[in-house]
């Protein structure tokens, strides 16, 4: 019985409570703090409505139609794409205003105080502009991550494509694409069901192509491929017929296999060609190979053995696949040398005085066993080269990103730094050949994000992308074009939004031999229309 009352007592606390709640939120209720569909301060304007002229150059005057602004003509802010505006009239019924000198591709906007009201889009003259001649409109429905050109001036494009410029709609294109100069597809590559995984590297010796990225098939070879594989020059993945292992009591068999017998266990980054071998680097940790006609304990038919040996990073391949142990190995422990420990990049010199060296950049702070931070140089021989940046520390934090000109004989890099050799060097350095800091680029700051990818072009002029919004303050939306001392490029930044990740620029020319530059990557928008992973722009 006593239970029951104190149950009893237990419900009635718990209605009490809740009676009380409800009372308490009711009292508590505030009416909502603007009228429904009330203009912010009695300011109108129309976004569908064209400004007029709809564009122009930085100096010109833009009309645009609104009102209510009167009340505020000593108050009101007029920007486009997030620029101030010198205002030259406010009237009942339009705005006029300057296009500033920084000004870029996109919404027109007022504001009084911290009142906005977003108006239709301008689009601001520049020199960068799209290239009307390049035919792959349609682009790569997935990224491009290289591009290698042949000596006939056709390309190669390797990435994580299953189509292209919409021609892989009978039969996927998958991620290997072979175009003519313009853009238009090449049918004549023959690259089957491609690879089966993303493809970030593609280099040619002799009259083989060898690919990298992470992938375990290609084609009709399904298997027996770890990340890398050679394909022959019509697209065609380079084969051999083996005898496998068999009993006594089982007929001979030939199968084929990749001819190519090597390969890693982890994502290849880069492939480079050195002294007709490869080198290769990336995330892997052992290099693997297989054997086809041995026995494995149970004597299975058609076995496969695979063997594997600790190489870290970086290594060399003869072409058929086999380790090149003269590089960067310790014969008597049977592995590599210890490499970083942390992530890498690499950037690999093919000509001049640097010829056969590498750059390596990342998130290490230690490199085969010595205290090296974020970047470094490896001679031809795979040493560490002492006469990179001798002065040291370099970058006082990760390198993500870095890029080589042989014309400027300049290294770019970016990444999370804020000093190099005690030098402030917001995210970004121009480096002379020996790794010192070129003190005549100065980089501004960077806000919103941070860089992805940057190359400095024949001329000194640098482009820039990334996640960044603004660039010393003035409205950049993740990419421009800075002179080589990290100022904007005048009449270079007009464009607008730029949305993804550029991961490869190749200088060339249009049809009508205009100066252009061909961007891929995984990118959407850029100057605010829409794109998908590989443009080409012309820069008048």
């Amino acid at each position: 019985m006593k239970n029951i009352l104190s149950k009893t007592k237990i419900v009635a606390l718990m209605v009490c409570a809740v009676l009380a709640s409800s009372c308490q939120q009711k009292e508590e209720m505030f009416s909502e703090p603007y009228e429904e569909g009330k203009a912010p301060l009695g300011i109108v304007m129309n976004p569908a409505q064209t400004p007029v002229p709809a564009s122009g150059l930085p100096g010109a005057t833009v009309t645009v139609k609104a009102t209510g602004l009167e009340a505020y003509k000593d108050r009101v802010v007029f920007r486009i794409n997030g620029e101030p505006a010198a205002i030259t009239s406010i009237t009942d019924t339009e705005i006029k205003a300057t296009i500033p000198d920084n000004a870029s591709t996109g919404v027109i906007s007022l504001s009084v105080d911290d009142v906005v009201v977003f108006g239709p889009k301008f689009d601001v003259v520049g020199k960068v502009n799209l290239d009307p001649t390049f035919q792959a409109t349609r682009g790569a429905n997935g990224p491009i991550g290289q591009v290698y050109t042949t000596p006939d001036e056709k390309l190669i494009m390797v990435g994580g494509f299953t189509n292209y410029d919409n021609k892989g709609i009978v039969r996927p294109i998958n991620r290997i694409v072979r175009t003519f100069p313009d853009g238009t597809y090449d049918a004549s590559l023959r690259t089957g069901r491609g690879a089966n995984g993303f493809v970030g590297a593609v280099v040619k010796i002799a009259d083989k192509f060898f690919i990298g990225g992470s992938f375990g098939g290609y084609d009709q070879r399904g298997e027996n491929i770890s990340n890398i594989t050679r394909l022959n020059e019509n697209g065609s993945i380079d084969t051999m017929g083996i005898s496998t292992f068999r009993r006594p009591d089982q007929a001979d068999t030939i199968k084929y296999f990749p001819t190519f017998n090597g390969g890693f266990n982890s994502t290849v980054g880069r492939i480079y060609e050195q002294q007709g071998k490869l080198l290769v680097t990336g995330s892997f940790r052992y290099y693997v190979t297989r054997t086809y006609d041995q026995p494995n304990k149970l004597e299975v038919r058609d076995t496969v053995i695979l063997d594997s040996t600790e190489v870290r990073q970086i290594a060399r391949l003869n072409t058929d696949g086999t380790l090149d142990k003269s590089y960067r190995f310790d014969v008597a422990a049977n592995k590599s040398w210890a490499g970083g420990n942390g992530s890498i990049g690499t950037v690999y010199h093919t000509e001049g005085a640097q010829s056969g060296k590498m750059l390596v950049f990342g998130a290490f702070t230690t490199f085969d066993g010595q205290p090296k931070q974020y970047l470094l140089r490896l001679n031809a021989d795979g040493t560490i080269d002492e006469t990179f940046n001798p002065s040291q520390p370099g970058p006082d934090f990760e390198v993500r990103e870095a890029t080589y000109n042989p014309v400027t004989r300049k290294y770019l890099i970016a990444g999370d730094f804020r000093t190099y050799n005690g030098t402030p060097s917001h995210r970004m350095a121009l480096l002379n050949e020996d790794g010192s800091l070129d003190p005549t680029f100065i980089p501004k700051e960077f806000l919103g994000g941070g860089v992805g990818h940057s190359r400095q072009l024949n001329d000194g002029k640098i482009v820039v992308s990334g996640r960044f919004k603004t660039y010393g303050g003035i409205a950049r939306n993740g990419f421009m074009i800075l002179e080589s001392n990290g100022n904007l490029a005048s009449g270079y930044n007009a464009t607008g939004l730029f949305d993804g990740a550029i991961y490869d620029i190749i200088e060339t020319q249009s049809a009508d031999e205009k100066r252009a530059l061909l961007l891929v990557g995984d990118f959407y928008r850029f100057n605010s229309q829409p794109v998908s992973n590989i443009i080409r722009v012309t820069l008048d």
